[in-house]
C-alpha cells in the first residue's frame, strides 16, 4: 500500500489551502511577511510536491514596507472556477494588541504559473478569507470578524458576504452566520457543498497546541450552523505523545477517485522543549462521510498520524532540487525570498559581477522597511547552509555574512565586518526577543583574505557557525548555539496575561549585507548552498 509522509510541505508552510484542478493538486500556505507572497505546491499523487508559483510578486500586488514581523500574507485560499484561478489573501499590518488591521484582496489567473492579475480589494473586517462558488455560479467570501472592545470575543464569528465578478467587489447584506464551539478562537472558515448540505470547516482553539479542526453543517447557506456532534473532527490537543502537534486548520479535497482529504497545519516539536524550529508544516489526513453525512478521519479517532495511506493514483516525482544555487543564471532559485519588497536590482544584483549575486547594504536587522537579506526555508532538523563571500568593509558599520534568521528581534548572525585594531574579521551577533549579545570574547581576524567561507551547522536545537578560507578546512567560530531560539514558541511572549509579541512563521537560513553609515557598501557572494543531512535521532 502507498503511504504519506507527514508533513508533506515540511518548515513553516502553515494554514494549507488545498485544491484540485483535473489530475494536479495545489496547495497554497501562508508566507506573513516574505516576499513573493503565497506559496503554492503541486503534486499529481499527494505524496511528493514541488514548489511551483508564488503569485504576488509585484509591488503593486502587496507592498509590506513597514509591516510588522509575522505580519502580511495570512491565510490565503486557492479555489477554481469559470477557467480561472482564484486566490483571496490576508495583508496584515498590525496584529499585536486590541487591534488588526487585516485587509482582504483577490488576484486571478487564467494559469497557477500566472500571470496573476492586480489585487481586488474586498474588505477589512477580519482575517482568513475564503471563496467559496455555489453550484448556481454565485460566489461568497466568508471571513473571521475581529472584536477588538474589552469583554468581548475577539474572534466574533464567520462573515458571510457575496462576491460580484462583474463589478469586482462585495456586495449585499454581511451576514454572521457561525458563532463558533466553546473551543474558542474560531477562524480559517471554508465553506464545501456535499449531498444537498453546506459544511463550514473551520479552525479553533488556537494555532498553539490546542488547535483543532471543527466542523458544523446547514441546508442553507445562510444557516443556523448545526455543529457536528463529535468536535473536534482532529486535534492533538492533550496529546503529548505525538509526533504530529498543532494541528489545526484545514481545507478538503476530493480526488479523482472518490477520496477524501485534510490539509492542514502541524508543527513537530523537539522534546523537551516543545518548541517547533521548522514552524508550522502541513500534512495530509483521509478522512470519509459517515452514513449521516459527518467526517471522520479514515480508520477513527481525531488524530493527526504521521503516516497515512496514500490515494490509488500514478507516482509523480518530480527532479531533485540542486542544493547549490550558483548565481550564474537570470533568476536565483525560486526557494529564496526577500524581507517585505521585491528583489530589485538596485540591491541585489545578478548581472554587476557575472556568477555572484552582489548585495548592496541597507538598514539594520531591525528595520522592517529595506533589508538586503535573502534567506530560505529551513526544512529538515538536521541541515548545512554555505556560501563564500568577498567583502572589503570600511567601517563596523559595515557588515555581510550569513544568518539563521526568524524576524527582526530574533537572529543569529555571522558576519564579516572591520575592527579599528583587528581589521577585517569575523564576529557573531545574537538577538534573542530583542535582547543583542555577542557570544565571542574578540572577534576573529581574517584581515588580508580575499574570500571567506562561511557554514551553519544544524543539529535540530543546536547551531555551530563554522569558517573556511578554501572551503575545505572548517574552523569552528563560538559556542553551540541554542536553535530553539529560532521558534514561535520563544518569541512569543507575555506580561502579567497580555500578549505582547506573537510569531508564526519559521526559521530562515540565508545571506545579508548592512550598511548602516549610508554609504551603500556592496558584497558578492559566489553561492549558496543548503543540504539536508541524515537524521541520527533526537
Amino acid at each position: 500500500m502507498k503511504t504519506i509522509h507527514n508533513p508533506v510541505l515540511r518548515g513553516f508552510n502553515p494554514d494549507p489551502s488545498i485544491l484540485r484542478v483535473g489530475d494536479d493538486y495545489y496547495i497554497a500556505t501562508s508566507t506573513f511577511e516574505w516576499f513573493p507572497g503565497v506559496q503554492i505546491h503541486h503534486s499529481r499523487d499527494l505524496r511528493h510536491w514541488r514548489l511551483a508559483a508564488r503569485p504576488l510578486e509585484r509591488r503593486s500586488q502587496l507592498d509590506m514596507l513597514g509591516n510588522p514581523d509575522s505580519g502580511g500574507i495570512w491565510a490565503p485560499c486557492l479555489s477554481y472556477a469559470d477557467g480561472l484561478f482564484y486566490l483571496v489573501f490576508t495583508d496584515v499590518k498590525s496584529h499585536v494588541g486590541p487591534f488588526k488591521d487585516t485587509h482582504n484582496y483577490l488576484v486571478t489567473a487564467p494559469s497557477i504559473e500566472g500571470p496573476w492579475s492586480e489585487p481586488i480589494y474586498l474588505n477589512s473586517s477580519g482575517f482568513d478569507p475564503s471563496l467559496f462558488h455555489d453550484d448556481d455560479g454565485r460566489k461568497w467570501l466568508v471571513n473571521m470578524i475581529w472584536d477588538y472592545r474589552k469583554g468581548k470575543n475577539k474572534f466574533a464569528g464567520i462573515a458571510l458576504q457575496e462576491y460580484s465578478p462583474e463589478e469586482r467587489r462585495l456586495l449585499g447584506p454581511i451576514r454572521n452566520i457561525f458563532r463558533g464551539t466553546p473551543l474558542g478562537l474560531t477562524e480559517g472558515p471554508h465553506l464545501y457543498k456535499h449531498n444537498g448540505w453546506y459544511y463550514l470547516v473551520t479552525a479553533e482553539g488556537g494555532t498553539r497546541f490546542n488547535h483543532a479542526v471543527t466542523v458544523a453543517r446547514s441546508r442553507s447557506l445562510f444557516g443556523p450552523y448545526e455543529v457536528d456532534p463529535e468536535n473536534p473532527v482532529l486535534t492533538a490537543a492533550n496529546k503529548p505523545e505525538l509526533e504530529l502537534q498543532r494541528a489545526g486548520h484545514a481545507s478538503l479535497v476530493q480526488t479523482q477517485t472518490g477520496d477524501w482529504y485534510f490539509a492542514y497545519l502541524c508543527g513537530r516539536p523537539l522534546r523537551p522543549s516543545e518548541r517547533c524550529i521548522l514552524g508550522r508544516e502541513t500534512a495530509l489526513l483521509p478522512v470519509e462521510w459517515t452514513e449521516d453525512g459527518w467526517l471522520r478521519p479514515a480508520g477513527g479517532g481525531n488524530s493527526p498520524k504521521a503516516v497515512v495511506p496514500a490515494p490509488d493514483l500514478p507516482d509523480h516525482p518530480f527532479p531533485p532540487e540542486p542544493e547549490t544555487d550558483h548565481f550564474d543564471g537570470e533568476r536565483i532559485s525560486i526557494h529564496f525570498q526577500t524581507l517585505r519588497e521585491p528583489l530589485d536590482e538596485q540591491w541585489a544584483s545578478l548581472t554587476a559581477r557575472s556568477g555572484y549575486l552582489r548585495l548592496i547594504g541597507r538598514e539594520s536587522l531591525s528595520s522592517k522597511h529595506r533589508q538586503s537579506l535573502i534567506a530560505r526555508r529551513q526544512q529538515a532538523f538536521v541541515a548545512e547552509a554555505e556560501t563564500a563571500v568577498e567583502f572589503e568593509p570600511d567601517t563596523f558599520q559595515q557588515l555581510a555574512g550569513l544568518i539563521h534568521y526568524y524576524n527582526t528581534r530574533n537572529y543569529y548572525y555571522l558576519y564579516i565586518s572591520r575592527d579599528e585594531e583587528l581589521g577585517k574579521c569575523l564576529n557573531i551577533m545574537c538577538s534573542d526577543r530583542g535582547l543583542y549579545d555577542e557570544p565571542l570574547e574578540q572577534p576573529v581576524s581574517v584581515d588580508g583574505w580575499e574570500r571567506v567561507h562561511l557554514k551553519a551547522s544544524l543539529r535540530y536545537d543546536r547551531l555551530q557557525f563554522l569558517y573556511s578560507r578554501d572551503g575545505q578546512d572548517w574552523t569552528p567560530i563560538g559556542p553551540e548555539l541554542d536553535a530553539s531560539v529560532i521558534s514561535d514558541e520563544n518569541v512569543e511572549a507575555k506580561i502579567e496575561g497580555r500578549m505582547i509579541d506573537q510569531g508564526f512563521t519559521g526559521a530562515f537560513l540565508g545571506i545579508c549585507v548592512q550598511d548602516l553609515s549610508g554609504q551603500g557598501k556592496h558584497a558578492d557572494f559566489d553561492y549558496f548552498t543548503y543540504r539536508e543531512l541524515p537524521e541520527p535521532g533526537v
